[in-house]
């Protein structure tokens, strides 16, 4: 299983910056064509990120440009050829938006020889208001995405563009919209079956802050979380990977079923147990894989 706890963003202009990210230690590396890269670079990009995926073996994800601008077709003409793993598309408005994409991409596929469907795609789904209007969408099953992998969710275009003032309160913590807009993030996620990418911390000098801001979301449910800066990668991995006497008490129970084939609920160290621990203690298992 691929790991998803780190995506680190990095600009796809510079060759020199794309292969040192390779040596931070994240899971995935995201190639912006987008926010980092401006109008008159944005081929230069395209170039430059083609090149470098095709001479390295790389975990590597391409945010392309929004649907609706000029470069988001070009973007996917360039790179779906280099066989990246995924496409992270922005400001995305709604599931029909997303499919309008996914048959982009199939047709490259196709004239690539790529297998169908093996592009995966990762949509950020709260960059505008009716973007985060329509989150609750995605967990429609009679959806069809079969290249939906993971949703995420950012806080910058959607404070731009309602016209916020603050994003924190006084405790450094969300205010209450984006709070609604990332807890229903995941909680989509979870319904899709799909995994669930909390947005970035702000502060890249701030680890102190990062650690718990990244552990408190491993231990809401979140898979992993977008990284802006090479040295929040080691933090967030650790956040996100399971503590030794957390795995093993999930192994414990896992085995305590076992030992009870077909039973609903076990005893174990003197507290009773359902299901959904079963649940959970597979989950943690699996996120240590």
């Amino acid at each position: 299983m691929t790991k998803m706890r780190s995506w680190l963003s990095i600009p796809g202009d510079s060759a020199s910056t794309l292969s040192s990210a390779q040596a931070s230690g994240a899971d995935i590396l995201v190639i912006d064509l987008e926010n980092a890269i401006t109008p008159q670079n944005k081929a230069g990009a395209r170039q430059t990120a083609r090149e470098w995926l095709l001479a390295n073996e790389a975990q590597a994800w391409i945010r392309i440009n929004p649907v609706g601008t000029p470069h988001w077709r070009d973007d996917l003409a360039a790179m779906i050829a280099c066989k990246p793993h995924g496409i992270i598309v922005p400001k995305v408005a709604n599931p029909d938006q997303l499919r309008t994409v996914a048959a982009e991409i199939y047709e490259h596929e196709q004239r690539s020889g790529i297998a169908s469907n093996s592009t995966q795609i990762l949509p950020i789904v709260s960059d505008t208001p009716q973007a985060a209007a329509a989150i609750a969408a995605y967990s429609s099953r009679d959806a069809t995405m079969p290249r939906l992998t993971a949703l995420t969710w950012s806080a910058d275009n959607l404070f731009a563009a309602i016209g916020a003032t603050c994003k924190r309160d006084t405790g450094g913590h969300w205010t209450d919209l984006f709070r609604m807009i990332r807890a229903q993030t995941l909680l989509t996620a979870k319904a899709r079956g799909v995994a669930a990418i909390d947005a970035p911390f702000g502060n890249p000098r701030d680890s102190d802050g990062l650690k718990k801001y990244a552990r408190a979301a491993y231990a809401d449910g979140w898979t992993g979380m977008m990284a802006t800066h090479p040295d929040q990668v080691p933090i967030i991995n650790a956040a996100f990977t399971p503590g030794h006497q957390e795995l093993a008490y999930a192994h414990a129970i896992v085995s305590a079923f076992e030992d009870h084939p077909g039973a609903q609920a076990i005893q174990l160290d003197g507290m009773m147990l359902d299901q959904p621990h079963l649940s959970a203690a597979r989950a943690v298992i699996e996120q240590a894989l």
